[in-house]
């Protein structure tokens, strides 16, 4: 069932914990207030986000801070998300749809549910690859979709390519979640980008045949699993990785001490990234803000503010890099645009169900 709307008031001065309507708090920020307050009531803006993050209230409590416009919040899950707005029609309240997967966002543009926002800051801040040409969605942070491997049993060189993890070396070795996971989709949806449907169906049953078990949980469970020996490798987000290396839990802290992080290349070019991101609804009835919220989005304190607090890294190569993402940042990313991966998703789903990918 979608939340109803959650307005997401600033705080005066330094950010303090405070509360939220259907959310909760976020702790101090170190950024500096506005020189200048803001109007006293400059309208809302109102975005439906798949993103679930915790991380993300701080971001728009921030937004209001310095401009003013007060964020109303509903969450859902992309599909639920896309068939509401379906429903609302011309009527729909949203200004902002956010995701946290560059397939996730051309569902929204395939279903007619974006218009272009094309501001020159926007253009500017995030780099060609990470966004639709034409303007419907940006990238605002990244995410490398990697492998996690056991470090007494797997050697580095190993786990550098992404056609090793499909070779006999790890028959019945290697975790993976569902082949409905949009992350998988959108990985599978660029190997066909790359290497074409017949090197990559290979590719997808390979996978299946090296499966330690039957895919279940999320990526974090996958990790863990390369922890207690189920498996030897994993596909995991770099993201779920960093937060087990650098959270409160002792236990999560001493796996990735024996469970380490690999970034394979794909033909040569690079890890596979992806990106979370958002544009403009097609009826969004306050455009302008909408705009507005998306150029905050696109902004070094927005993206150090994510990377910082949900462990991705920055879509602009400009930003800085903060602790503790810092340590794993130094890798080659595949240039590929992301607006390549959703229109091969159908393709990969069906590829994936063909091979017995659950």
């Amino acid at each position: 069932m979608t939340k109803p709307f959650a307005s997401v008031r600033a705080l005066a001065g330094a950010f303090a914990l405070g509360l939220l309507v259907a959310a909760c708090g976020q702790p101090e920020s170190e950024t500096k207030t506005a020189d200048t307050a803001p109007p006293a009531d400059a309208g809302v803006v109102n975005l439906y986000t798949a993103r679930h993050y915790d991380s993300d209230l701080r971001l728009y409590e921030r937004f209001t801070e310095l401009t003013g416009i007060r964020v109303n919040r509903i969450e859902g899950n992309p599909d639920t998300l896309i068939a509401r707005m379906q429903s609302e029609g011309e009527a729909s309240p949203a200004d902002v749809f956010v995701a946290a997967d560059a397939g996730a966002l051309w569902r929204v543009q395939d279903a007619g549910l974006f218009q272009p926002a094309n501001s020159t800051m926007l253009q500017e801040a995030i780099p060609a690859n990470l966004r639709e040409p034409g303007g419907h969605w940006y990238g605002f942070s990244r995410r490398a979709r990697i492998v996690a491997y056991d470090a007494a049993k797997v050697r580095p060189e190993e786990v550098d390519t992404y056609e090793e993890l499909a070779s006999p070396r790890f028959r019945g070795k290697l975790c993976v979640r569902s082949s409905d996971s949009v992350y998988n989709l959108s990985l599978v949806g660029a190997l066909i980008e790359v290497w074409g449907e017949a090197k990559t169906r290979a590719w997808v049953e390979g996978i299946v045949a090296n499966m330690a078990r039957q895919p279940e949980g999320g990526d974090r469970d996958q990790i863990r699993a390369v922890g207690a020996g189920i498996c030897e490798v994993a596909i995991t987000n770099s993201y779920y990785y960093i937060r087990l290396a650098s959270g409160e839990d002792a236990g999560d802290r001493e796996i990735t001490e024996r469970v380490k992080l690999a970034f394979p290349s794909l033909d040569g070019r690079g890890a596979h990234v992806n990106i979370s991101g958002g544009g403009v609804a097609a009826n969004a009835p306050n455009f302008d803000n909408a705009v507005k919220l998306l150029e905050f989005l696109a902004s070094p304190e927005a993206q150090s503010l994510v990377a910082e607090y949900n462990n991705e890294y920055p879509a602009s190569p400009s930003v800085t890099v903060p602790a503790p993402v810092s340590a794993y940042a130094p890798f080659e990313a595949h240039p590929m645009s992301v607006a390549r991966y959703g229109p091969r998703q159908a393709a990969a789903q069906a590829m994936m169900s063909q091979a017995g990918w659950r």
